[in-house]
């Protein structure tokens, strides 16, 4: 029984079950195109007495073919095939209706995704996969070569069968999810979440091993993903990439796609350590290298612009773990590749969203699931709660930095001027201990700078050693007990200060 969607390869597979002398019966397209490719083939209807209905959604849901697929091959149960005139069917090579395809299309209606949601393919390799021992199952067009040369050289073992079932049964689960999360996602009231969250992802490739040599690690891949992400990239060059590699690359990707001006991220350990927007790609590389240069040493950068060869001759003057950017030109391309280590990933152009649509986070014993952080901060919005107004260079400044602070580990400062990042203090347990971190090494170029904060000042002391560093303005959420002492410190420096009523916590 063949009846696939996808009609990759099934010519030539249909050809060789031939020549091993497998009788063909088909339905609708698939028949057709056997037919036309001059392959004997026998339609589903002449097996079944009975024809195809309601436009196709009724034809080989019949004893005739899931007899004949579920039979195992004991005297009981071909005694009954007789009776009932039923050939058994040995295997079954079926993909199905395109569904996940159909509903990415923005202006798909949910009549169309209801049409294109299978029933006869899905309820086919359910039984097939039941039956492995005595049935081949065939879901994926890549596997048409190894089950001819299993049958070429009789080794369709009971353990290739079974590898075969695991793969239809993993592929319809993958299907049902899909169908569940699309009809999840029209429910009332809007936004709300569903009762059960299924997701299922797409083995990409093993790793060599997780965050340390000790543990076991592979990476998946979201087959509903769309635009431009690292699920999405393409390697062009360089090693396989590791599994620290792979976060690092998405945190990176993910925090340049904030800006809207050319700019380069600079991630090393999962924290921005150098960030800048220009005019030019290659200033924006330079003013982000400039940042740290010491953390960027073994780093990971992200643009989100073409690779050219200027910005890629700066690039190889240092160490770079990998590059990820939606594409090269052919001149940077042929000088990054000199270096033969260096992992180069190709995104596509930039889409304004993209990937994910949740985030997920594993816990022992359950899964954590909340919106992806794309929280945009409206500047008509801001409000200023000091004497002192921000000029526009530093408002500027301010929205850069807190761009930047949404990457970065919760408690998060950043220092920036000019569009460039001079400073970071990530993950620490308390909010002053990641400014005096961020302000340090930002050293004399703090004075003039402006300071960001994901969340509000729970003291004073935070706007204290900014005012002592020389920091001219600073944005943060705003909402403490305790916002007219810190207000009341930044009148005291002459710094202008803003809140926007937004959290950006990373955890």
């Amino acid at each position: 029984m063949i009846s696939v969607s996808n009609k990759q390869g099934v010519v030539e597979f249909a050809r060789e079950l031939h020549r091993l002398g497998y009788e063909i019966v088909s339905t609708g397209g698939t028949a057709k195109t056997l037919r036309e490719a001059q392959v004997p083939v026998t339609y589903i209807s002449d097996v079944t007495g009975f024809p195809e209905i309601l436009d196709g959604r009724v034809k080989t849901l019949h004893p005739k073919v899931h007899g004949g697929i579920l039979a195992m091959r004991k005297e009981e149960h071909l005694a009954q095939l007789r009776e009932q005139d039923i050939t058994p069917i040995d295997l079954v090579a079926v993909n199905l209706y395109p569904f996940q395809a159909t509903v990415a299309k923005a202006d798909v209606t949910l009549e169309e995704a209801i049409e294109n949601i299978d029933i006869g393919g899905p309820t086919m390799l359910r039984a097939a996969a039941k039956n492995y021992p005595c049935v081949l199952v065939v879901v994926n067009p890549e596997r048409y070569g190894d089950v001819i040369e299993a049958l070429d050289k009789g080794e369709a073992t009971k353990a290739f069968r079974l590898q075969l079932a695991r793969e239809a049964f993993a592929h319809t689960a993958a299907y049902d999810g899909a169908i569940t999360g699309y009809l999840s996602g029209l429910q009332e009231p809007a936004g709300s979440f569903p009762a059960q969250w299924q997701k299922t992802y797409a083995l990409a490739q093993s790793l060599r091993y997780g965050e340390n040599p000790h543990q076991r690690a592979a990476f998946y891949r979201d087959p509903e993903a769309a635009g431009a992400c690292l699920g999405n990239a393409r390697q062009l060059h360089g090693k396989e990439l590791s599994y620290n590699n792979l976060l690092d690359l998405n945190s990176a990707f993910e925090a340049v796609k904030e800006f809207n001006t050319t700019a380069v991220v600079i991630v090393k350990h999962n924290n921005p350590c150098g960030v800048a927007c220009a005019a030019s790609l290659v200033e924006a590389y330079i003013g982000a290298y400039e940042g740290d240069p010491v953390s960027a040493f073994g780093g990971i950068v992200a643009c989100n612009a073409k690779v050219d060869a200027a910005t890629s001759a700066e690039m190889g003057k240092i160490f770079i773990e990998a590059i990820i950017a939606p594409g090269y030109d052919a001149d940077a391309l042929a000088l990054l590749k000199q270096k033969k280590d260096l992992r180069l990933l190709e995104t596509g152009p930039l889409t304004a969203v993209s990937g994910n649509r949740a985030g997920l986070r594993e816990i022992n014993g359950g899964l954590l699931v909340q919106d992806i952080d794309r929280g945009l901060i409206d500047e008509a919005k801001l409000q200023t709660v000091t004497k002192r107004e921000p000029s526009q260079a530093e408002m500027d400044d301010l929205l850069f930095a807190m761009a930047v602070c949404k990457h970065v580990k919760s408690n998060a400062i950043v220092v920036a001027k000019n569009k460039k990042v001079l400073g970071v203090g990530a993950g620490q347990m308390n909010r002053v201990t990641s400014a005096r971190i961020a302000l340090e090494h930002a050293g004399a170029a703090a004075r003039g700078a402006v300071l960001a904060s994901d969340a509000f000042f729970p003291f004073p002391d935070t706007l204290e050693e900014a005012v002592k560093a020389g920091v001219t303005a600073a944005i943060q959420p705003g909402g403490s007990l305790r916002d007219a002492e810190s207000v009341a410190v930044a009148d005291g420096g002459d710094l202008a200060m803003v809140f926007t009523g937004m959290r950006h916590f990373r955890h």
